[in-house]
């Protein structure tokens, strides 16, 4: 890479709201509570019920308690996605395109016709040679 490159991103994230914030925590609190009840029967975690309540209380009627609490979490999200996007975009890139481009150079193909050759002119003919000139007129 080289030196005047960045890779920092210029799109702006915003942070969503306290209320969104607290609501969502207080679902996914209140499904760790009554799943055991649902899947199996079992009585309801209690333990994931009371932040539940706390979570829609707070979301409810002081959201502004949640800022901090919200902005921790929005900081995680991207610290999150600095470490996972490369990992995922390595492996994707590792596990698919480099095995696609191994057979294709085995077969002897060269799609992007990379090889040096030692003809005159590098013009493809084409047959037919394009589209009708008037074609391209009104586009819009």
């Amino acid at each position: 890479m080289a030196g005047h490159e960045t890779l920092k991103s210029n799109r702006k994230v915003e942070l969503g709201s306290n209320r969104n914030f607290g609501l969502v925590f207080a679902g996914v609190f209140a499904v760790l509570a009554v799943w055991p009840l649902i899947r199996h029967g079992e009585a309801i975690r209690w333990w994931a019920l009371a932040p539940a309540a706390v979570f829609l209380g707070l979301a409810l009627y002081a959201d502004h308690l949640l800022a901090p609490l919200n902005k921790l979490w929005f900081r995680f999200g991207l610290l999150l996605h600095s470490i996972v996007s490369p990992l995922v975009m390595g492996g994707l890139f590792y596990g698919a395109v480099t095995p696609v481009a191994l057979v294709l150079r085995a077969m002897g193909k060269d799609i992007l016709r990379l090889k040096q050759d030692d003809a005159k002119s590098y013009w493809i003919e084409r047959t037919p040679p394009g589209p009708a000139k008037n074609s391209m007129g009104q586009q819009f």
